[in-house]
């Protein structure tokens, strides 16, 4: 099964956090599953760390690939398609970052791994 990993849900996979749910935890390590961050993500946290707001123990453009790598996730790129979809998305969620992750999901038919009740509104697939 291909999944995508909400940005938090990345970081708690990472640092083995007891947020992560055990259905989250199961679908990462089923080496059966093929698991994606998206490089919106990756922006985010770079954003965030860069603000200060993220600690992250080495540079987020060494950590996230290193980490990716480390945890067999491969990445997703934004396409436009993907990018576009988000002038049809109700305005349920303001969160951009959120936003998109919705629109990859929709456009790939790719459900996403997250405790966030605003993106389980959407017309999507939602796992936790």
């Amino acid at each position: 099964m291909k999944v995508l990993l909400d940005t938090c849900t990345f970081l708690w996979v990472l640092t083995d956090d007891p947020m992560l749910s055990a259905d989250a935890t199961r679908l990462v390590r089923d080496t059966g599953n093929q698991i994606f961050l998206s490089a919106v993500s990756a922006w985010e946290i770079s954003i965030k760390h860069n603000l200060g707001r993220l600690p992250l123990p080495r540079p987020p453009e060494i950590y996230v690939r290193d980490m990716r790598e480390a945890h067999r996730i491969e990445s997703l790129p934004l396409d436009e398609e993907a990018a576009l979809y988000d002038a049809k998305l109700p305005k349920i969620h303001r969160d951009p970052f959120d936003r998109m992750l919705v629109c990859q999901s929709i456009v790939g038919g790719i459900p996403i791994v997250t405790p966030d009740q605003a993106i389980a509104q959407y017309p999507i697939r939602t796992l936790w």
